[in-house]
């Protein structure tokens, strides 16, 4: 079954938070994102199970190869998305906020289209 969005949300959210070479905890997550600690708990589960993180003895969450390519993946969408929204002239929040909505359900296809005409810009 394809990875929900919310899915994509928490992988993003943990390669984000690993950056600084930190171990990433659920407390991290929660704090994060403004979820609730349990509901953090049942998706890192979720996660484990399906492939995509590890969680080590001391209850530290790393991204698996699989779900380490699919935050890689999200976030250049949303990097490139926000560079076409403001380069056609919409504010930084706005095209932020609508970048994040349309990284999970853009077309392959027309994201590599999109992100041609992105470099062209540039």
């Amino acid at each position: 079954m394809p990875l929900q969005e919310s899915g994509e949300m928490y992988l993003v959210t943990i390669l984000s938070l690993s950056e600084d070479g930190s171990p990433v905890r659920s407390l991290d997550i929660s704090k994060r994102m403004g979820y609730s600690r349990p509901s953090i708990s049942r998706a890192m589960r979720i996660l484990k199970m399906d492939g995509y993180i590890d969680i080590d003895e001391s209850g530290f969450i790393s991204l698996t190869e699989k779900g380490l390519e699919i935050a890689r993946t999200i976030n250049e969408r949303h990097i490139v998305l926000y560079e076409f929204l403001c380069s056609i002239g919409v504010d930084g929040k706005t095209a932020d906020s609508d970048a994040c909505r349309i990284e999970h359900v853009i077309s392959n296809k027309s994201f590599k289209a999109l992100k041609k005409h992105v470099k062209k810009l540039k």
